[in-house]
């Protein structure tokens, strides 16, 4: 990998200034040189997009408090988590600078912080609710960052990006991929895991503002289109996709006088027992996944990406559109 000089972004002037791996990424109460403009900061967190900060857009900021308990110990989060650490340790072993997007209540960006020894680890989310409640649970060494990823305040600032289960919930995620690609250096990695297939659309995608569920393909043209190689791609949450495709297929039922938030919450009511009973089925799953096992369809897709030399990401609005594979799930 290139080592390339970092960069913030003042959106004020938008001029460039360079910093260095001893100097935060955006320091609270940081000063554009060339404009004056001066960083807005809430509760310590420095924000780069505060009219976006908490406001409904992309995820409901009110939800942040109940995931931050239920993911903690919950068969689906607990062996995603296992799977995007064992993926970091595959293919990218010697990244020493990591940046979340989208890293909500810290779920993911804790795991991969006790990981390793890491130069920079840093966590950005548009809504502050969520960095919030992060800041308690992570280790001081992550610096949290209140940004837009479709407008990345840095650039070749990592070797390492992640975005999980994210890019769903971003109307034009083509530029957020964009702005992703624009703060990695060349030769710098990403890994993404987004929800799977359309058919399995139903009220839990409705009551968490997704965009989207992906086709097989799409993600990885989009990358492609934002000057990434594919290293890896595969479904995941195989084994367990027929329960999932009737559990939606129920929900679609529901009568009008059941609340559409309790009926996706009940996804995370699962008896202690049988929790344990799907974790040890998801874990053999990764065990195989790390190997180098691809699946053709799961309820949801992981995708491990380089960005190629020369590529500088910037915006993709203009791209044309390659239409992706069709989806072959029926639910």
């Amino acid at each position: 990998m290139l080592d390339m000089m970092a960069m913030r972004r003042c959106f004020s002037c938008d001029d460039e200034t360079p910093f260095g791996l001893d100097e935060a990424a955006l320091p609270v109460g940081w000063v554009c040189k060339s404009c004056g403009h001066v960083l807005q900061q809430r509760d310590g967190i420095p924000l780069t997009a505060p009219a976006l900060a908490d406001t409904l857009t992309g995820f409901d900021p009110a939800d942040f408090t109940f995931l931050a308990q239920a993911e903690i110990g919950h068969f689906w989060f607990a062996a995603r988590r296992r799977l995007i650490s064992g993926l970091v340790d595959n293919y990218f072993p010697e990244a020493t600078r990591f940046c979340e997007i989208g890293c909500g209540s810290g779920n993911v960006i804790g795991a991969l912080a006790a990981s390793r020894r890491w130069r920079r680890i840093v966590g950005t989310e548009i809504h502050t609710a969520g960095l919030s409640l992060a800041r308690p649970r992570l280790p001081a060494q992550v610096e949290l960052l209140q940004a837009d990823a479709r407008r990345m305040p840095l650039r070749d600032a990592f070797d390492l990006a992640g975005c999980f289960d994210v890019l769903e919930h971003i109307d034009r995620d083509e530029e957020a991929i964009a702005g992703i690609a624009a703060a990695l250096v060349p030769g710098g990695g990403f890994i993404a895991t987004v929800p799977q297939h359309p058919s399995l659309w139903s009220v839990s995608d409705d009551i968490a503002h997704h965009e989207r569920r992906y086709v097989r393909g799409e993600l990885e043209a989009k990358l492609e289109r934002a000057g990434f190689e594919v290293l890896f791609s595969t479904s995941y949450t195989v084994f367990l996709l027929p329960m999932m495709a009737l559990a939606r297929v129920r929900s679609r039922k529901a009568g009008p006088a059941q609340d559409p938030r309790e009926l996706a919450r009940r996804e995370f009511n699962i008896p202690p027992k049988l929790n344990r009973i799907l974790q040890a089925i998801l874990d053999m799953e990764v065990k195989l996944t790390l190997r180098g096992m691809r699946w053709p369809a799961g309820g949801s897709r992981v995708v491990v990406a380089r960005k190629r030399a020369g590529a500088s990401g910037g915006s993709t609005s203009d791209a044309t559109a390659v239409p992706p594979a069709q989806d072959t799930v029926a639910a």
